[in-house]
């Protein structure tokens, strides 16, 4: 009986034993499942901490970097103020007034695009000032600089002549081509800045451009304000150029003798307001020049040129690299010659007129064929005309006589028509003739 009740107890502190741990292992289970939960909640709030920690990091570095740019940017306006207020005090001690005139009506305004060439610059002024002093009142004379190179901005101040206009540019340049110079993207934005000053602030009707590495003819002003006549008169044309790309010695004689182009010549030129008005909006990042001998451009306008150049291009180191100056800049004939343009008939450049006024002089030449281009020509007296075939034909007969090869759109270095004019050797002018040139004219091969 006392062996029954010893096996009683003992079941039954079996049970209380085997209860205490089950609840044991419960509240430690629950102890265990807390405190992970206790856990999981602080790694999130840590993982919570640190992604606002760093999104404060990125913030405060965003910070930095609009301060560094807010400083540059207020260095730059305070140079642009600084730069300025110097232009102004310029144009107050010389007043614009004084150089245009308070009766006389502007025939253009004259800028020279410099930029850091200063010695080239001073050169130039002075050609300019040679012939411009007597006639200041018909062209005021402007500088305009693009960046702040200190010489050439010390040199235009200078001058009591002319005023000063100082284009600084901070935008980056993207080329769009790899290997591209930067230089052609710049030119392109200074050209732009400075007629849009000239035409749209000073509110000139026409500007003539010129380089800082040019010496003008003592006729230059009397010639483009002749061309400013015809540029009036005429809206085919779209600009006056001084320039003649075939210009050499070798291939010009009279300088009375002007022709129309359907080819953009540059190099000292006069457009008028209302062209600049249309160019203006969709000017090219670089290379303008080229760009305004695209025909979707000039759309069938053209250009007056001289035979003999009233401009000379000096400057063998600049952008272009001195590329093409030995064979074709430097040999240039700048005129000598006092023309009385005043006096002188130029309606036969009016396009009614000019078509058969070339044409009469492209008929009369004497036609010759097949090789020795240049033999040939030599040994005929009077003028004769030479028909190429197409554009690889054309640079062959160039070569030979050593005129410009080059073409743009189509359309040969000073062509008309597609007819490329010379002298050779003496009075004598060479024609080369486009296939289609001659039916253009209306003259008839004989």
């Amino acid at each position: 009986m006392r062996g029954n009740k010893f096996c009683f107890d003992l079941r039954y502190l079996l049970v209380v034993a085997a209860l205490a741990f089950i609840y044991i292992q419960m509240r430690l289970f629950a102890t265990q499942s807390e405190y992970v939960d206790r856990l999981a909640a602080a790694i999130e709030a840590e993982n919570h901490c640190t992604s606002q920690t760093k999104l404060l990091i990125d913030k405060i570095s965003q910070q930095q970097g609009r301060v560094v740019a807010l400083e540059e940017q207020m260095k730059r306006q305070d140079q642009e103020c600084r730069q300025l207020r110097a232009l102004v005090q310029d144009l107050e001690s010389k007043g614009i007034k004084k150089l245009i005139g308070d009766v006389q009506m502007p025939v253009a305004a004259v800028v020279v695009m410099a930029c850091s060439r200063a010695d080239y610059l001073e050169k130039t002024i002075k050609s300019i000032l040679k012939y411009q002093t007597s006639v200041a009142s018909k062209y005021p004379l402007f500088i305009s600089q693009d960046g702040s190179n200190p010489d050439v901005r010390k040199l235009a101040l200078s001058y009591d002549q002319l005023t000063y206009m100082q284009h600084l540019d901070f935008e980056p340049v993207h080329t769009e081509r790899p290997g591209e110079l930067v230089a052609y993207y710049k030119i392109a934005r200074h050209y732009k800045w400075a007629l849009d000053q000239l035409f749209h602030k000073h509110n000139f009707s026409r500007v003539i451009i010129l380089e800082d590495d040019m010496e003008i003819a003592t006729d230059f002003f009397d010639y483009f304000e002749a061309g400013a006549t015809l540029l009036d008169r005429d809206k085919s044309i779209m600009a006056i150029s001084s320039w003649n790309d075939n210009g050499q010695r070798q291939f010009v004689q009279d300088p009375y003798a002007l022709y129309r182009s359907d080819f953009f010549p540059g190099l000292g030129w006069m457009l008028s307001k209302s062209t600049w008005s249309e160019l203006s909006p969709k000017w090219p990042k670089a290379y303008w020049d080229d760009w305004l001998r695209l025909k979707e451009n000039h759309r069938g306008r053209q250009f007056i040129r001289p035979e003999v150049c009233r401009t000379y291009n000096f400057g063998e180191h600049g952008s272009s690299l001195g590329q093409f100056f030995k064979q074709y800049l430097e040999p240039i004939k700048l005129n000598d010659v006092q023309v009385d343009w005043k006096s002188m008939d130029l309606s036969y450049l009016l396009e009614d007129n000019y078509v058969k006024h070339f044409g009469d002089l492209v008929k009369k030449a004497k036609p010759i064929y097949g090789a020795d281009a240049v033999l040939k020509a030599f040994n005929i007296d009077g003028d004769v005309r030479i028909q190429y075939r197409d554009q690889l034909d054309f640079e062959d007969i160039a070569r030979q006589f050593g005129i410009f090869e080059e073409w743009k759109d189509g359309v040969p270095r000073a062509a008309y028509k597609g007819i490329v004019v010379f002298r050779f050797q003496t009075s004598r002018r060479v024609f080369l003739v486009a296939p289609d040139s001659l039916r253009q004219l209306g003259v008839e091969d004989s």
